[in-house]
């Protein structure tokens, strides 16, 4: 399909989401922050009158003790609570089934997630799917929920994906390895906790991986094309944030500082992509998750700064704010100078938390079938530009390790 075509059908997308957002319903959410927000979370809970509750979330925080700490207050009060921690990192539909069986079994009314963005997406279409008997794979798309699901809450464990922040949730497909995006104003936590001293004992490569995701959540956003909302402010306070305090939760994970703005970076990120979606980076980043198990924050990471470039000149002012926003331009310098300035800072950044520029699991035989993925995806996003063959192919051959 010829490029100018392509622009119109996007424009006009574009156009009619604009006008189905508008007629829908505000949302509620609320925010605990801070040291003991968990608890401030759980005593919230109690309050709603709340007796039994399933905890979602995986087994090495259970394991970890991350789980019991940050629910303790809901076991003292003697919740009957329940737990599923089968979520593995890109949790399937399968997953999905089966914590939702737990929780018809025992009667939850409430669902807590613990974890990262996968116990948080699963939690959310478990929420869903422990009240109704249709399957998980109809609600793919947009609005596709109908009923009542039970009440969501969630306290994130890694600052990334932003997902108690968002209507959305990834869940994939266990044959094929596709990620289906499932989405409705249902899927946003009544509340969450952004509780850093459950986050002191992540890993580097993980704080590294998940906090670069957070920052292309607040780039893609910032520089997108929808204009609504808050997204500039809420972006803008997410990448700033990241570029204060990712470096220095990498090199010492105990800085509470430090985690404390990971968090909360990572939240303005996800109300700001809540607001206008992502972009071309996560249009590819997705294929190459699904294809090869990439983590997300990672695969994000990768085409990051690739995609930049490719869209450099469309989105050259935005980035040129974000040059200044982050101390690496000068006022006066020209936008041209001050959006490369930005770029490079973005990959120094990405070098300073330990995360490659290849990966050698990226095959080029897979190139032509992940391009047209991406390319798909990306059409659906309010992107500045939109992808096409032969740049999709150059990133795919930039990140990855030559043969």
């Amino acid at each position: 399909m010829p490029m100018f075509i392509r622009k119109m059908l996007h424009a006009a997308y574009l156009k009619i989401m604009t006008v189905v957002v508008f007629f829908a319903p505000s949302l509620r959410h609320t925010v605990f922050a801070g040291t003991g927000s968990s608890g401030q979370l759980c005593e919230h809970i109690i309050r709603t009158g709340a007796k039994k509750v399933i905890v979602v979330t995986d087994k090495p925080l259970r394991e970890l003790g991350v789980v019991e700490s940050a629910i303790a207050v809901l076991l003292a009060a003697d919740v009957d609570v329940a737990y599923y921690d089968g979520v593995l990192p890109d949790p399937t539909f399968a997953q999905v089934v089966e914590g939702a069986a737990v929780a018809k079994a025992h009667g939850s009314e409430v669902v807590l997630a613990i974890g990262g963005g996968s116990s948080i997406d699963a939690a959310k279409v478990i929420a869903a799917a422990a009240t109704s008997d249709a399957s998980p794979v109809d609600w793919v798309g947009i609005g596709k929920i109908k009923h009542p699901i039970l009440k969501l809450y969630a306290i994130p464990t890694t600052s990334g994906t932003g997902s108690e922040a968002t209507i959305g949730a990834v869940i994939s497909d266990a044959a094929t390895h596709e990620k289906a995006i499932i989405m409705g104003d249902c899927l946003l936590p009544l509340a969450a906790a952004l509780d850093a001293d459950l986050m002191l004992g992540l890993p580097p490569h993980i704080t590294a991986a998940t906090g670069m995701d957070a920052l292309t959540h607040g780039i893609e956003a910032y520089i997108g094309v929808w204009e609504r909302g808050t997204r500039l402010e809420d972006a803008r306070l997410a990448i700033k944030l990241v570029f204060d305090n990712l470096a220095t939760a990498y090199h010492d994970g105990k800085n509470l500082d430090a985690r404390n703005g990971m968090a909360m970076g990572a939240y303005y990120a996800g109300l700001a992509i809540n607001q206008v979606n992502v972009g071309n980076v996560h249009a590819i980043a997705h294929q190459l998750g699904g294809k090869y198990g990439i983590p997300h924050g990672l695969a994000n990471a990768l085409v990051l700064p690739h995609v930049l470039e490719f869209c450099c000149q469309e989105a050259q002012q935005s980035l040129a704010e974000l040059s200044l926003l982050v101390g690496v331009g000068n006022e006066g310098e020209a936008p041209a100078v001050l959006a490369r300035k930005f770029i490079d800072a973005v990959r120094e950044l990405r070098t300073e938390v330990g995360i490659p520029e290849q990966m050698d699991v990226i095959k080029r035989v897979d190139f032509e079938a992940i391009t047209q993925q991406a390319i798909q995806e990306g059409a659906t996003y309010p992107v500045p530009r939109l992808l096409d063959s032969k740049n999709v192919m150059q990133i795919l051959t930039n990140i990855a390790k030559p043969a």
